[in-house]
This record gives structure tokens, C-alpha cells and sequence, in this order.
């Protein structure tokens, strides 16, 4: 694994997020990897695209648990607070929540289509649902960016030290 930068924020509970975010992106590249293989083998054989879609279905079930645990902090406790503050109507938390389902979508239906199927699965079929991890990727991808670089900051910002002190004592679990 690549060398990391340190962790950028101060306050604990921000940084606790943004280190789980790194967590998270390091097994988000177990199984993005398939994704690609999917995306640029042309000559893939049907019993490689099988076990590759096995493999990477399991790599997504690994993943979702954590996954889960961390977006359930985070709405749990973290958009909570936060929204005292920004407000909860419009604005980024709607975003941010939305990518939340968004994800949950892509990964729920690449899990439906691959449910005791893919051993009957046809190379084209196994490539459009690879499709689906492909785009929960790229939602989180650029969602991590946007709670690194919009909320996280914000709340630094905005949020007073005792709010800061309990969200933290609050997220303070693992997600493994």
C-alpha cells in the first residue's frame, strides 16, 4: 500500500472519520481491481469472469460491514450535530445522505444479481454487473472527498468543543 499523508484534521471525531474513510479506501482497492479486470480484459475466459465475480463478491461482502458501521456513525451521531448547526432541509447533509442510499443501492443490486446466479452467468453479464461495484466505487470515492473537504472542515469550524467532546466519546467504536 501507498504511503499515507498524515491525518488532516484536529479535532478526534474528524479524524477518527477520516481515518476510517482510509480504511475504508484501502479495501475499496481489493475489489475495485476486479472491477477493472472486468473493464479491460477482453479475452477474459467465462470460467475467469466467474471466478473473478466470486472473488469479488466476496471482497464486497467483506467490505459492506465496516461500511455499514462507518455510515451509521456518521448518521447516527455525526449528521445529527452537525445539522444543528448547517441545518438539516438543504445543503450538504441532504447530499451526503443521499449518496449514502445511493451507495447502498449499487451494492444491493450487484448483490441481488449475483445471488446464486453466477455459475450460469454469461461473460456480458458478469461484465453489466461488475458495473454496478464500478459506480458504488466511484459514489464513494467522490463522497470521501466531499466529507473531507466540506463537512469535516465545517464542522471543525462551526461546532463548540463540548459537541465535539461527546460526538467523539460517541464514534469512538470500531467498525470492524
Amino acid at each position: 500500500m501507498a504511503e499515507q499523508a498524515e491525518l488532516r484534521f484536529a479535532e478526534p471525531g474528524m479524524r477518527l472519520l477520516e481515518n476510517e474513510h482510509r480504511y475504508l479506501s484501502y479495501l475499496m482497492e481489493e475489489w475495485h481491481e476486479l472491477v477493472l479486470d472486468f473493464e479491460r480484459q477482453e479475452q477474459m475466459t467465462l470460467e475467469e469472469g466467474r471466478e473473478k465475480l466470486k472473488l469479488l463478491r466476496q471482497k464486497l461482502f467483506e467490505f459492506i460491514e465496516p461500511l455499514k458501521n462507518h455510515t451509521d456513525k456518521e448518521e447516527e451521531h455525526f449528521f445529527p450535530v452537525l445539522g444543528t448547526y448547517i441545518g438539516f432541509e438543504q445543503g450538504p447533509l441532504v447530499g451526503i445522505q443521499d449518496e449514502h442510499q445511493e451507495i447502498d443501492g449499487y451494492i444491493g443490486h450487484f448483490f441481488h444479481h449475483t445471488r446464486g446466479t453466477i455459475d450460469t452467468m454469461t461473460l456480458d453479464d458478469m461484465r453489466t454487473v461488475a458495473k454496478d461495484a464500478g459506480e458504488a466505487f466511484e459514489v464513494l470515492t467522490i463522497h470521501f472527498v466531499k466529507e473531507e473537504t466540506v463537512l469535516f472542515p465545517m464542522a471543525e469550524k462551526l461546532m463548540k468543543a463540548v459537541d465535539h467532546d461527546e460526538l467523539y466519546e460517541k464514534m469512538n467504536t470500531l467498525i470492524t
